[in-house]
């Protein structure tokens, strides 16, 4: 080749590096690639410059992602293939690419010759031969044409060589771009003797480690041996060893396992005794063993069938409920009847606190029965429920299998807790799993994908809790006796705390009881100025905080003298109350009415405000809102346009304004029907100008003709309203049949209205007539 500069078309390769003096076949199927091969053949005497790209990844490379030392080479041949070029070229001069720039879709560059030197000639003979001889057995020479081989065999230069074998060697294309950019023969000689040292060192550790691997297996082998004449001397010396085959099987025999386990038992065993007991197959097999032969197939524990034994202790335990302690006792009362009864699956549901997972409790001591609980809170896998398949290790039975291992009888009260709950993602729907667990029709047969044997769940009385019930989903929720746990009025609160809690709390906390003693008009202090919930948890943790304080007084402060908890040591344990006596408002306003809510954590009172201000007669809604309230906001308007002259409200009030309704804590999400009437009541006292009482409350769905529909959740709506003060409730008709269930306390304390229109609520709300 010349030793002046060519301008030359560049043929970018990725995956392949180009050396001179070796011929090579190049397939190029890119539209650059393609444009620079016609370019060479056309323009420039079927010479191109071919160089390796950084990246192999890159289908579109620009100037920067390819190396700047390439080759010059001939094109010899072209053969046009279906979807890319295959040429033919044989490689002529190592050049340095600059003055890079691509014209059209073609790059061209200036190729600048680089010469090669030799280098001593006495370490260029001493270089060959150690390369010849690491030739030989080198997995890098598979790549290697045979062809080449016997050249290298016959003699050549060592220019040649270093050629050769940088292009058929099996390397990395960046190994084989620095032995290309390297101008000493020698030095590329050296690379390549190191690069085949590298892999000889590499296949002989490989050929360690198999050694290593075989001699281990032939080990394992011995042991089995071994261990099988050690069983064999054991029997003759009358020795029995626990949990051998023998030792399982005679178990198996002796307990009345069902058939269907013993046989599969069985054929497990069989597998065991054919493995390595050392190898990984034979422990999870032996695991699988324990476990199913673990389980209480055939264990139960005797009921406590004196109902009035029961009935006591369920009293001792908890406070009230006493539909709870009615059904318990008619479950047993049948299943004494009876001799057998499939259990029920019952799923008490209510705000936090309210006592639902210690009832599950207290019905297994009162039943004499052992109890389990599972958590499903957030759970997103299936099998969680129903196990893990055998075909991987670290695979385990399901949290129902797990917990009846645990308990080791075959019938204890199993608490399901959370369900309303449970999540769902890629893995399944651990609810749908549950469908056959609480189902008193399926659950004598339950699978497990890892036992893989039926398992009796029959005798099992699960007890499943949630908060709010429309979170169950509707298949499950329909296999559930649902037994509603409701919040506490005052009353009930203070039973529990003297009852239970305080006892509860001193134990825990080591306090001796003559030390300290709570009085009713001390825990009244603290749930009506320290707490608002529906149940008794935060009420117990003060109880707590109080007696925790009262520790540190005596161990401190050496006070001898027993603490009596009243107003006065409340405040000062827990500082100044948290709430006001009463969250109702202070007096009369216009537009603004006080409604009752039903969340998840029970009753709550929700203010609604609205207010007019010039516009188009549009409705604006805020305070996060769901789509049914939304509905009735909009339902409550239409009411009211179309009703205008009976409320003494001109028409041209809509045209000309904007109404707004805002519900107060707009992070906090609010749906439900239920404030209809309330909403309507507030549009219209805002449009009239007239204020509403600001002790009354009221809860209710609204239609387009102004009736009054039924709600639910009245107990905890009613407890709210008592908890903040309201002094009158205005409910829909329809529910006077919830009314007269609510406690004596609600009755008692609270002026309770029915109503079949908003009319009726707007004559007890509004402060002046309108109607």
């Amino acid at each position: 080749m010349s030793k002046k500069n060519l301008v030359l078309p560049v043929l970018i390769t990725r995956g392949l590096v180009v050396f001179p003096s070796v011929v090579q076949v190049v397939d190029a199927g890119r539209d650059f690639s393609v444009a620079a091969i016609n370019e060479a053949v056309d323009l420039c005497d079927k010479k191109i410059i071919i160089v390796s790209q950084k990246d192999p990844n890159v289908d579109n490379p620009e100037i920067g992602d390819f190396y700047e030392v390439g080759v010059v080479a001939k094109i010899t041949k072209v053969e046009e293939m279906k979807r890319f070029l295959r040429i033919t070229i044989i490689g002529e001069q190592k050049v340095r690419l600059s003055n890079v720039n691509k014209k059209a879709n073609t790059i061209y560059a200036v190729a600048s010759p680089i010469e090669e030197v030799l280098g001593d000639q006495q370490e260029e003979i001493a270089l060959i031969k150690n390369i010849v001889k690491s030739l030989d057995g080198n997995k890098l020479t598979n790549s290697v044409p045979k062809a080449v081989l016997d050249e290298i065999a016959r003699g050549i230069s060592s220019y040649q060589l270093a050629n050769y074998l940088g292009t058929y060697l099996g390397m990395s294309v960046k190994q084989k771009q620095e032995i290309l950019e390297l101008d000493n023969v020698n030095e590329k000689l050296m690379e390549i003797l190191k690069v085949l040292n590298t892999e000889k060192q590499v296949s002989q550790i490989d050929k360690a480690i198999e050694e290593r691997v075989r001699q281990s297996t032939d080990k394992s082998q011995k042991e089995y041996f071994l261990r099988e004449k050690m069983k064999a001397i054991k029997e003759e010396l009358g020795e029995s060893e626990e949990d051998t085959s023998e030792s399982i099987l005679e178990r198996l025999e002796k307990n009345p396992y069902p058939e269907h386990v013993k046989v599969k038992i069985r054929a497990e065993l069989k597998r065991f005794e054919m493995m390595p007991q050392a190898s990984l197959e034979a422990s999870l097999i032996k695991s699988y063993i324990d476990l199913v032969m673990a389980l209480p197939w055939y264990t139960s524990s005797q009921d406590n069938d004196d109902l009035e034994n029961v009935r006591k202790i369920l009293d001792e335990d908890h406070f009230g409920l006493e539909k709870i302690k009615d059904r318990i006792v008619e479950y047993l009362a049948v299943k004494k009847m009876t001799g057998n009864l499939k259990a029920p699956i019952l799923c008490f549901y209510g705000p936090p606190g309210v006592g639902k997972t210690s009832l599950g409790r207290s019905i297994a001591r009162a039943l004499d029965r052992k109890f389990v609980k599972s958590s499903l809170g957030g759970i997103s896998d299936e099998a969680e429920i129903r196990g893990h398949r055998r075909t991987y290790v670290g695979s385990m039975p399901g949290r129902i299998i797990a917990g009846m291992k645990k308990v080791g009888t075959n019938n204890p009260v199993f608490l399901l807790d959370e369900v309303d709950k449970l999540a769902s993602n890629y893995k399944g729907d651990p609810a749908s799993a549950l469908l056959e667990v609480l189902d008193p029709e399926q659950n004598y047969a339950f699978n497990d994908n890892y036992i893989e044997e039926p398992y009796d769940l029959s005798n099992v009385l699960f007890i499943a809790t949630a908060n709010y019930l429309e979170d169950i989903p509707a298949p499950l929720r329909d296999r559930l006796e649902l037994i509603e746990v409701n919040s506490y009025t005052e009353f009930e609160k203070i039973k529990i705390a003297m009852g239970f809690l305080v006892k509860k709390q001193l134990k825990a906390n080591g306090l001796d009881p003559e030390k300290i003693e709570f009085t009713e008009v001390g825990i009244k202090h603290i749930i009506n100025y320290y707490t608002r919930e529906s149940g008794v948890r935060e009420l117990e943790r003060l109880i707590s905080k109080i007696i925790r304080k009262v520790i540190v007084d005596v161990l401190t402060n050496k006070v001898d003298k027993k603490v009596i908890v009243n107003e006065e040591v409340v405040e000062k344990y827990l500082g100044t109350p948290v709430f006001e006596n009463t969250k109702a408002l202070k007096e009369p306003q216009v537009g603004v009415v006080t409604g009752l809510a039903y969340t998840q954590f029970g009753g709550d009172i929700l203010p609604i405000e609205v207010n007019t201000f010039p516009g188009k007669g549009a409705l604006v809604l805020t305070g996060k809102l769901g789509d049914v309230m939304k509905e009735s906001a909009s339902i409550a308007l239409d009411y009211v346009r179309s009703n205008a002259d009976r409320y003494g409200i001109k028409n041209d009030v809509f045209l000309n304004n904007d109404i707004h309704v805002h519900v107060p804590e707009g992070a906090v999400p609010k749906d439900g029907p239920s404030a209809g009437v309330a909403i309507t009541t507030s549009i219209i006292s805002c449009l009239t100008n007239v204020s509403v009482k600001n002790d009354v409350a009221m809860t209710g769905e609204v239609t387009l003709r102004g009736n009054a529909l039924p709600i639910g959740g009245l107990r905890e709506k009613s407890l709210a309203a008592l908890r903040s003060g309201i002094k009158t409730i205005i409910v829909p008709s329809e529910n006077k049949k919830a009314v007269e269930e609510l406690p004596e306390e609600v009755k008692k304390n609270l002026n309770i209205v029915f109503m079949n229109k908003v009319d009726d609520a707007l004559k007890v709300a509004l402060t002046k007539e309108i109607v």
